[in-house]
């Protein structure tokens, strides 16, 4: 198994940065935009942008969730082990406010399908868009595209990407890795 870096700490909070610029641009006080971060990986991500916006530039109004899909996905019982569930974390009204779901790696598309039909649970956004940190751009399954994304990689299937970050794995970095 050989794997090749993709990006390293400083590219990383590079890419951080104008993600959360772009976010800004879009969404300027985010007065009526909610950040949800998918279980399980998706959550790193989703508290460091929010971390930035708060103190790097600060923004005063961020609502931060996390946001379990283990049981809205379409492959959640073809597994030979039990799954287990994450946290849900949505501690705000999303009814008619502008969602952005964020996650690593938009690989397939089904996580982010899983994710449309569990926010219905806590009612009708008036807006979802997808930020992603990596954009594996030729394994879609289904019709789905970030609004917001660090890098776009070209993977073959018996390739992995992988996101390590500080708070889980000791550093901040994205490997290519080939099974």
């Amino acid at each position: 198994m050989s794997q090749k870096v993709l990006l390293n700490a400083k590219e990383v909070n590079i890419i951080l940065h104008r993600l959360a610029c772009q976010l800004i641009e879009k969404h300027n006080d985010f007065s009526s935009t909610v950040l949800i971060g998918l279980q399980p990986r998706g959550v790193f991500l989703a508290d460091r942008l929010a971390k930035i916006l708060k103190e790097d530039y600060k923004v005063k109004n961020i609502q931060l969730g996390h946001l379990d899909i283990t049981f809205y996905r379409d492959d959640f019982r073809r597994g030979e082990k039990p799954l287990e569930a994450n946290t849900t974390e949505i501690n705000f009204i999303v009814e008619n406010k502008n969602i952005v779901f964020i996650d690593d790696v938009l690989y397939t598309g089904r996580s982010i399908r899983a994710a449309l039909t569990a926010i219905q649970s806590f009612g009708r956004p008036n807006e979802i868009e997808l930020l992603t940190l990596i954009d594996r751009r030729f394994s879609r399954h289904l019709p789905i595209q970030p609004d917001y994304r660090g890098r776009q990689v070209d993977v073959i299937n018996n390739e992995k990407v992988k996101v390590n970050w500080k708070e889980h794995d000791n550093e901040d970095s994205v490997y290519l890795i080939e099974k």
